[in-house]
């Protein structure tokens, strides 16, 4: 495996955390990442991978290239695994500007947030599509060079990554696969990468906008009543849009799938499970209270976000499928009135929702 050639497009928390990790553990990884300051820091210092504990963090010293040399592909070994981490609206412009640099055999993958193999497949193809879903890895790309992982390694009863082939089947690229990312952290290969992706929505469609549009870390989040109940709500409409899809839900960030929507439609034993559950995991291996989810930390940052790509899928899947989506459209439009500057983050924005 060390002789394929990888490049990481998107060094972020996610991106650079992974193939950072994967260079310091032998592989022949690129990063590439549009942030200037960030690709000149790395060249200068290396990655400062940051461990929750010292144990665990590394400086990692992977290739780079800025976007602005991504050209000088063309004059090397050709690219067997490209990870795609961008932000899911960055997903088609990046597939495209590396389609060309390919190996014959390479394939593409993607390790983002949202559900993105479909825009992947379309410039490259469904047979050099693959899925990755960083389950339960939490970081933060905090400084040029500098990323820090906000949740212990090799948490108990639950992988860290998931990969898997669109199709379902195991094959020996897909265990190669998670073979290398085995190196970082505990990784499952599945047979159901469609409803551990709906699965992973349903964890970002409860947590992302709202702590985007509250401004509260997820502990904050998950203490503030209210708050909870909303997060429990946009849970149970998630699930039964993804089983009137069809799809083999995983379990919900810790939660089963089926009490999840039961408890935010009135079954008050479920609903006492849900909450006693979610209080219980207050990120009892976090680094910090003041953590937030990825929105909450881009629009922290005043970037765009991925609103439109997280609850807007589930939107539009269940207005097709005729199921309740009320509390996500309404959660979509708190969120837009902060991201285009009409309003500051507030919980206030959030408790006349559900």
């Amino acid at each position: 495996m060390a002789d394929k050639r990888v490049v990481v497009f998107g060094a972020g928390a996610i991106g650079g955390y992974t193939g950072g990790n994967l260079a310091h553990n032998g592989f022949d990884v690129t990063l590439i990442d549009p942030w200037p300051e960030h690709i000149e820091a790395i060249r200068k210092n290396g990655l400062s991978l940051e461990g929750v504990v010292e144990a665990e963090s590394v400086l990692a010293r992977p290739k780079t290239l800025h976007l602005t040399e991504v050209q000088n592909l063309a004059k090397e070994k050709p690219i067997d695994i490209c990870f795609i981490s961008m932000k899911s609206y960055d997903t088609e412009w990046a597939a495209t500007m590396m389609r060309q640099y390919l190996a014959p055999g390479g394939y593409m993958v993607s390790l983002q947030n949202c559900i993105n193999e479909e825009r992947i497949a379309g410039v490259v193809g469904w047979g050099k599509t693959v899925g990755a879903i960083a389950a339960i890895l939490s970081a933060e790309l905090y400084a040029p060079g500098k990323i820090r992982r906000t949740g212990a390694k090799n948490p108990p009863g639950h992988e860290v990554y998931r990969v898997g082939e669109v199709h379902g089947k195991m094959t020996a690229r897909i265990e190669e696969l998670g073979d290398m990312i085995r190196t970082i952290d505990t990784c499952k290969v599945t047979d159901n990468l469609w409803g551990e992706r709906w699965s992973k929505l349903c964890v970002n469609g409860m947590h992302n906008g709202v702590s985007a549009a509250s401004g509260l870390s997820g502990n904050a989040m998950r203490q503030d009543e209210r708050i909870r109940k909303l997060i429990i709500a946009l849970g149970g409409e998630a699930v039964r849009v993804g089983q009137a899809a069809g799809y083999r839900l995983e379990d919900i960030a810790g939660q089963d799938a089926e009490k999840l929507a039961r408890a935010s439609e009135g079954d008050k034993g479920a609903l006492e499970e849900v909450e006693a559950l979610m209080l219980a995991l207050r990120n009892s291996q976090g680094r910090s209270d003041a953590q937030r989810p990825s929105m909450g930390q881009d629009m922290q940052k005043g970037r765009r976000t991925e609103i439109d790509f997280i609850n807007g899928v589930i939107v539009e899947r269940g207005t097709a499928l005729n199921r309740k989506v009320s509390t996500h459209q309404k959660l979509i439009a708190a969120v837009k009135e902060v991201e285009l500057g009409r309003a500051k983050p507030s919980p206030d924005l959030l408790y006349a929702i559900n």
